[in-house]
């Protein structure tokens, strides 16, 4: 997959079938319009062309105290799009002079006159250009003036219910990873390096590589104790993941920590990715020590049970 930072750079090639969005998380709603782009383009041996934007609109427009976070990074964006076949990534830069531009001029500009476009597949939902005034109808009065044809993808459902980047974020943020990995369609996951932490764990028998994520607006799923696989040097290990403060302890910034089951490496200073799986239960404050490992004992056996009954 090609990849064009600006319009400028953008080079246009034969028979250009687009789509336009943010795309974040690339979850099965996603993957239902970019698998009829790239089938809609091979069908005229054209190119599947995604048109996107960096940083996300939401986080330039609205840029004080944004609770926006991100199902994913941009590299993993770009990722999750290479490994479906798409052949070009035009990121567009986007800014608040950008975000001037109306719909009918990123019609003509970027569509018509940059990618020069022969469909356009959009989400059912979508729209574009200033105030988000463009959509389907702007794209059809598009279509007959600059010979392009115009094509509108049905929302993909799961649990009778519509998918979308805004309800995996709600799951993420309640904690429900099982029902957001059903919607994104992979399991949710966070990069990051092995820091130094408090060593706590250790004192207690249940040793943790403390993860700092890579990127400050990639969301953190809800506070609480996880079910989770870490990814180490392409390797997988599993192990019990806790988000959180530290509430019996002290007050800490928040953490993400993650004992390692039948595993005694040093991972400090390398990255690492935490894929999760299930939720346990959610970070409590216990009277002391030892009820707080009495927990943990009960978290472990728990964690144990689901990876023996072969669910993961």
């Amino acid at each position: 997959m090609k990849v064009y930072r600006s319009l400028e750079a953008y080079k246009s090639g034969k028979n250009p079938v687009a789509t336009i969005g943010t795309y974040d998380g690339v979850h099965q709603g996603h993957r239902k319009i970019l698998q009829r782009l790239i089938d809609a383009a091979r069908a005229i041996d054209g190119e599947s062309v995604v048109t996107s934007f960096h940083p996300h609109p939401r986080l330039v427009l609205y840029p004080e105290d944004n609770p926006l976070r991100l199902l994913h990074t941009l590299d993993e964006r770009i990722s999750a799009m290479e490994d479906m076949g798409i052949d070009k990534l035009l990121l567009i830069p986007f800014t608040r002079d950008f975000s001037r531009t109306t719909s009918h001029q990123f019609i003509e500009k970027i569509l018509v006159q940059t990618v020069g476009i022969k469909r356009i597949i959009i989400g059912y939902d979508h729209h574009f250009g200033k105030n988000r005034t463009g959509g389907l109808k702007e794209l059809r009065s598009g279509s007959a003036i600059y010979n392009y044809e115009v094509e509108e993808i049905p929302a993909a459902h799961i649990d009778n219910a519509a998918v979308s980047s805004t309800k995996i974020r709600k799951a993420l943020l309640a904690g429900e990873v099982a029902i957001a990995n059903r919607y994104l369609g992979y399991t949710y996951e966070v990069s990051g390096q092995v820091v130094e932490g408090e060593k706590l764990g250790r004192t207690i028998g249940y040793p943790t590589a403390n993860v700092l994520p890579e990127d400050r607006y990639k969301l953190i799923p809800a506070e609480g104790v996880y079910l989770a696989q870490i990814l180490v040097e392409g390797n997988i290990h599993y192990g019990m993941l806790n988000i959180g403060h530290k509430p019996t302890i002290g007050n800490f910034p928040l953490g993400l920590e993650i004992n390692i089951f039948d595993f005694d490496q040093d991972l400090y200073g390398k990255r690492v990715t935490l894929r999760f799986l299930e939720w346990i239960r959610e970070d409590l404050k216990f009277e002391g020590i030892e009820p707080l490992k009495a927990a943990i004992a009960q978290d472990k056996q728990a964690c144990l049970a689901l990876l023996a009954a072969n669910k993961y």
